[in-house]
């Protein structure tokens, strides 16, 4: 199974028919979003129930986790302990997981959070404060998929019941990693898209930094590189949740729905070819 989705619902005009609805009319072209405000803040509970309210019941989330879960911020800013401040975040999203409407809780790591066996046990900790909850992990340090530790790091992801979130990023030095296309999970694997705009990845200044980075529209040779990956990585897993980040020039939502078209025409010609292959084994006999 493939679907496809974007980084939050208010930055695509393209799907935008009313802006008081901007949300109900996202939910009419993607089966699920990437909710980013969590990462800036834990949202109050009444934002939750009206999301779950004005999308369809089929309609899922991806819940960035809370900045200070990820050490971006000390937490001690926030709750009295980790363990507190990881409850507060679960029961806020309970509703969410009791409908069955979490397809994952993302945990986006900085590009300071490098392979230590001091970040190893953080990621055990995360495990254990989220206990059997979907949680999906991204680096973005280089030292995860290096020579000596990818393996490794694949396998720790597995043991620890983590999806893998393949990412596609420019190879800047210091904040990226290489798109390692292997799932960890059997039900999920995340594929987020952040565009490849060098320059904009490289400087993380000023205050437009965040619209610089995803400032790129994805070409049609590019997204056939996609759905090809899409399709390798269904080997892995149930399901492979494609998200493009590429938000701020309005590209993420046009991307999305271009690659939406090659996959049904490559899962077309493949079931073609698999119906071709069984007519030649029947003539055969």
């Amino acid at each position: 199974m493939i679907s496809i989705g974007l980084t939050g619902w208010s930055d695509h005009d393209l799907l935008t028919i009313r802006t008081s609805k901007r949300l109900e009319d996202y939910s009419s072209h993607f089966p699920f979003v990437e909710l980013d405000t969590s990462f800036y803040a834990i949202p109050p509970a009444k934002n939750i129930l009206y999301w779950i309210e004005k999308t369809p019941a089929a309609f899922q989330f991806v819940p960035k986790a809370f900045q200070a879960m990820t050490l971006h911020k000390d937490w001690l800013k926030f709750f009295p302990t980790e363990q507190q401040m990881f409850e507060h975040y679960i029961a806020t999203f309970e509703p969410m997981i009791t409908a069955n409407r979490i397809k994952a809780f993302l945990f986006q790591f900085p590009p300071y959070f490098d392979c230590t066996k001091e970040h190893v046990q953080h990621l055990r900790k995360v495990r254990l404060f989220m206990k059997e909850l979907p949680v999906a992990i991204e680096f973005r340090h280089s030292s995860w998929f290096s020579d000596a530790n990818k393996e490794n790091t694949l396998t720790f992801l597995t043991e620890e019941n983590f999806i893998h979130t393949v990412v596609d990023q420019p190879q800047t030095p210091g904040n990226s990693v290489p798109l390692v296309s292997k799932g960890t999970h059997p039900k999920l694997t995340l594929f987020r898209l952040h565009g490849r705009n060098y320059e904009g990845w490289l400087d993380a200044s000023g205050p437009d930094w965040r619209k610089k980075r995803t400032l790129y529209n994805y070409t049609s040779d590019e997204l056939d590189e996609f759905a090809n990956i899409v399709h390798q990585l269904e080997n892995d897993s149930k399901e492979v949740a494609v998200i493009f980040n590429n938000n701020s020039g309005g590209h993420a939502a046009k991307n999305a729905k271009e690659l939406q078209k090659k996959l049904e025409t490559s899962a077309l010609s493949f079931a073609s070819k698999n119906r071709l292959q069984k007519y030649l084994n029947l003539t055969k006999g």
